[in-house]
């Protein structure tokens, strides 16, 4: 499972603090636009409590998380559509990615340079989101120059529906809408795939305060970004970057020790792991026993013989059945002999769609 998601942001609104709590890595993250030259790219493991229960029941030789992509890219500036700071090279990487992660500075510090002269969360959001539409516009009319004329001469109906598409994008972006707040039909997305609109993609927004406010869980400034997400439809979780950062260095119960001593019941960043799994649309099956205990990710939706590939072409290949229980049950019944007793283990075919939370046994045959 190859998705990532992309951590974006003005200069120095905290990104590569963030990368740096996110994967454990000491990129440079310097005071400074541009400390970020080129997409730092790090992979994240979904801290998940069942995972930790099948541990403890089935003792096994190995156990192996769940994981996805996060890419740090560099900041973004005014003017970057038209190639202001690294405005190509920032584009062409975000268009890499499948949802973006919004950094948005909610916090004052005379120590800290800010682009814009001074803290403003609204306008730098606004800054960044123009940008990316600006961007998308810049696709749409280099391809429209290319194909309306075919569209009207030769009347071919890929090119006639290609050219009503782009149009209607075209139109809502000039109205500063962006595409994931645009109803499209299945038949329309299909035709848009190829360009990689950046603001098609989902948004989450991260809005980075200073530790005294942790606590609070929100500032005169988080109140605003969250009332200009809301009308985004796009989340919003508040954090300390910094203080991510420094927990991450931290052992497990370390950092569980400091938490309960804020009076928080889990850490920012797990808060963003979470939803940023949620945004990209995927949930977890688990594989279990004596030898390994292993979560898988896949995207909501997925059948099960198209899951059994995730583990290994040749059990797709060779699907016959999937054996399924859910956690919960395991988990209320404690022992796959009671789950089973208590009639609970399920035999399901290959258009069986998985659920968050299946334990699997795939049989096969090649």
């Amino acid at each position: 499972m190859s998705l990532k998601a992309g951590i974006v942001g003005l200069p120095n609104v905290g990104k590569s603090t963030l990368f740096n709590a996110i994967t454990k890595k000491n990129i440079l993250a310097a005071n400074y636009p541009f400390a970020t030259i080129d997409p730092n790219v790090g992979m994240v493991t979904v801290p998940d409590e069942r995972l930790q229960f099948l541990e403890d029941l089935y003792l096994p030789k190995s156990t192996v998380p769940t994981t996805f992509e996060f890419t740090d890219i560099a900041g973004l500036v005014k003017g970057a559509s038209k190639g202001e700071g690294l405005g190509n090279k920032f584009l062409s990487h975000i268009r890499e990615v499948d949802a973006i992660v919004e950094v948005v500075r909610c916090f004052d510090d005379p120590n800290i340079t800010h682009v814009e002269g001074k803290t403003d969360p609204i306008r730098d959001m606004e800054i960044i989101n123009v940008e990316l539409i600006l961007a998308d516009l810049e696709i749409i009319e280099n391809r429209l120059n290319k194909i309306v004329k075919k569209a009207e001469t030769t009347k071919d109906k890929e090119a006639v529906a290609e050219v009503a598409v782009l149009t209607k994008a075209k139109e809502n972006l000039e109205k500063n809408i962006p595409l994931r707040l645009v109803e499209f039909s299945e038949e329309e997305k299909a035709l848009m795939k190829n360009f990689s609109f950046i603001t098609l993609k989902p948004l989450i927004y991260v809005a980075n305060v200073l530790e005294d406010d942790v606590v609070l869980g929100e500032n005169d400034y988080t109140k605003l970004v969250s009332e200009y997400a809301k009308k985004e439809q796009a989340g919003v979780i508040v954090m300390c970057c910094k203080m991510e950062s420094e927990l991450s260095e931290l052992n497990d119960d370390d950092k569980k020790l400091f938490l309960q001593e804020l009076g928080i019941n889990s850490s920012g960043l797990d808060r963003l792991i979470f939803a940023t799994y949620s945004l990209l649309g995927l949930e977890t099956f688990f594989t279990a026993g004596s030898d390994e205990c292993r979560a898988w990710t896949f995207k909501k939706g997925a059948n099960a013989k198209s899951c059994a590939g995730l583990i290994h072409s040749d059990i797709e290949r060779g699907f016959i059945k999937a054996e399924v229980m859910s956690f919960d049950d395991l988990y209320t019944y404690k022992s796959e002999l009671k789950v089973k007793e208590a009639g609970k283990l399920r035999l399901e075919g290959k258009d069986y769609l998985m659920q968050d939370g299946d334990i699997v046994y795939f049989r096969f045959n090649v």
